[in-house]
């Protein structure tokens, strides 16, 4: 019976471990949202072929953190729009995303880092 119990324990923590680390999961990102796909693709492209991804937050994107060069600093699973979250959070740290599109428009993602 103890033995029982303790396995029941040790897969609670577990489990509750796991949960807890995932609700606490942070991204720290930089992001371009320009209106079209059109203008994404360009931008995604001139970002493939080495351009500045500052720069071009700062000309292009149509966000208020245009002026911090896009960076969004860091945030949680459920504080952005679903599609932006996802594309977020599967993008390695240091590389920048396919476009993605939100209701707000088309979003080109940089990570920067992971907590």
């Amino acid at each position: 019976m103890m033995k029982n119990v303790l396995k029941l324990f040790v897969m609670l923590m577990m489990l509750t471990g796991m949960c807890f680390a995932q609700d606490f999961e942070k991204v720290r990102a930089e992001h371009i949202l320009v209106k079209t796909s059109a203008e994404a693709i360009q931008i995604k492209k001139a970002l493939d072929d080495g351009a500045d991804f500052e720069y071009y937050a700062r000309t292009y994107s149509i966000c208020p953190s245009a002026k911090n060069g896009g960076d969004l600093g860091y945030f949680g699973r459920g504080q952005m729009v679903r599609e932006f979250e996802k594309a977020a959070f599967a993008t390695p740290v240091g590389e920048i995303s396919e476009p993605v599109y939100t209701q707000f428009g088309w979003h080109i993602i940089k990570v920067l880092d992971k907590q």
